[in-house]
């Protein structure tokens, strides 16, 4: 009986860099990114290129771990074996509530951007229908999933490098723009680089390291990587110069062809610069681009929850029914507990006002950051533990060590103090507290359900 309960290996190191991709190049960018940018005018390229570093210092810290010791649900186990069972539990559920969360964005923004073409059809019909479909290919084979969300992922990107080459098309030779050339003075020439300050390029960072949340998904999929000690390292190294090329070019083309003052929030920035430019064949291209980005981001949301959850079952941290799998190796359960979840934001979609996507990506934000810390408190508990010299001979270790995460560490605080400093995500910071507060107080009860 226990095999069966057993999650199948089926992942080659091109379906895990694509996932990667897959979680961290979405309704952030595509959507988000207008946040941002209203925030820091400009300047968001200089934050982006910052929450870039941080983001690989994490992933760092977890690949070290996740080559010494691949495992399934990777950082919750890490956080219980070295910050002890009360961080496994926190950090395993408070992933699971930010997966949810950006997951209800993510279908938020998928029917905003239906919206473009069928603005008549509700968008409470759009979310529905793709929930019913991402539940239905999660509960395939991982292989298939993989697959999936290769296809996925590469079509997108691909888009966006097509995207940033027709965008130095406009900006150095004109072309569809009736051979008029932008150039790049909208970087400066609307209130200067820093349009809002430094203040307001630090202000920024929380939204754009929403943006990056996901990236932490290359743990998870240790448990059901082909060959971790191979696929791990070469998939979290190829991924943050991808990821700052799609961020920082994209973002680098919409601003210098368009005003960044002028950048609106009621679609996806990328869609609406090449609308008011007259460009309609890129707009309809691109907004095809964006709802398989956040396809593809829904697909990995569910994936993860589901192999969080399963894994935190193993350990004792969550009902015994989410370790059943199907014969295919898929923990179904969990796939169906996401499906029901997510059709709240069916009825949010529903009556959705205006801040409710600032409000949701803050919330995730403080999750994210949350566990993203906890990743790299176990690090630098893992390199206590096992000593200098072992350390020494660590596969894939963290350049600087403990040092770097510390590093990190401290960036984190400062995000969350900024989620703090808003009035319109401040609510957000007491949500974030409410629930590590829930947690703590279900502890006992979790731990006689372990005993």
């Amino acid at each position: 009986m226990q095999e069966t309960n057993k999650l199948k290996r089926g992942l080659s190191t091109r379906h895990i860099r694509f996932m990667a991709l897959g979680s961290a190049i979405g309704t952030g960018l595509f959507y988000g990114s207008a946040d941002a940018i209203k925030m820091a005018g400009p300047s968001v390229l200089l934050a982006y290129i910052i929450g870039g570093a941080i983001a690989y210092i994490i992933m760092r810290a977890l690949g070290e771990m996740s080559v010494n010791n691949p495992q399934a649900s990777s950082f919750s186990r890490y956080a219980q074996d070295y910050l002890g069972p009360l961080a496994g539990y926190i950090t395993g559920w408070t992933y699971c509530f930010e997966i949810l969360i950006v997951a209800i964005a993510d279908v938020t923004a998928f029917g905003i951007y239906m919206g473009v073409w069928f603005p008549e059809v509700p968008h409470w019909i759009w979310v529905l229908s793709v929930v019913l479909i991402i539940g239905g290919i999660n509960l395939m084979s991982v292989k298939v999933f993989g697959e999936v969300e290769f296809w996925f992922s590469f079509f997108k990107v691909a888009t966006i490098i097509i995207m940033i080459l027709a965008g130095f098309g406009i900006i150095f030779w004109g072309i569809g723009n009736g051979g008029q050339p932008t150039g790049i003075h909208n970087l400066w020439s609307n209130g200067g680089f820093f349009a809002h300050g430094i203040v307001g390029m630090l202000l920024s960072l929380q939204m754009v390291m929403f943006a990056y949340g996901g990236i932490e998904i290359i743990g998870i999929t240790a448990g059901e990587a082909e060959d971790p000690a191979k696929s791990i390292p070469r998939a979290i190294n190829s991924v943050p110069l991808r990821i700052l090329v799609f961020y920082v070019g994209t973002l680098f083309v919409i601003m210098s062809i368009y005003p960044w003052n002028q950048v609106g929030t009621q679609g996806s920035p990328f869609v609406l610069t090449f609308q008011h430019l007259g460009i309609a064949a890129a707009a309809s291209l691109l907004n095809f681009v964006v709802i398989t980005a956040s396809l593809s981001a829904i697909n990995s949301d569910v994936f993860g929850v589901g192999r969080m959850l399963h894994g935190m079952a193993q350990q004792g941290h969550a009902p015994k029914v989410f370790t059943n799998t199907s014969d295919r190796g898929a923990p179904w359960v969990t796939v169906v507990v996401m499906m029901v979840a997510l059709l709240m934001a069916v009825y949010l979609n529903y009556l959705m006002p205006e801040k409710v996507f600032l409000v949701i990506a803050s919330l995730a934000t403080f999750a994210t950051v949350w566990v993203w810390i906890m990743i790299l408190l176990s690090q630098i508990a893992f390199r206590r533990k096992i000593g200098a010299q072992e350390a020494g001979k660590l596969q894939f270790a963290l350049p600087g060590g403990s040092a770097t995460a510390w590093v990190g560490v401290a960036f984190l605080v400062f995000i969350i103090a900024l989620i703090g400093y808003f009035p319109d995500t401040r609510v957000s910071l007491y949500a974030g507290f409410a629930w590590i507060l829930l947690l703590l107080l279900a502890w006992p009860l979790a731990k006689k359900r372990k005993g």
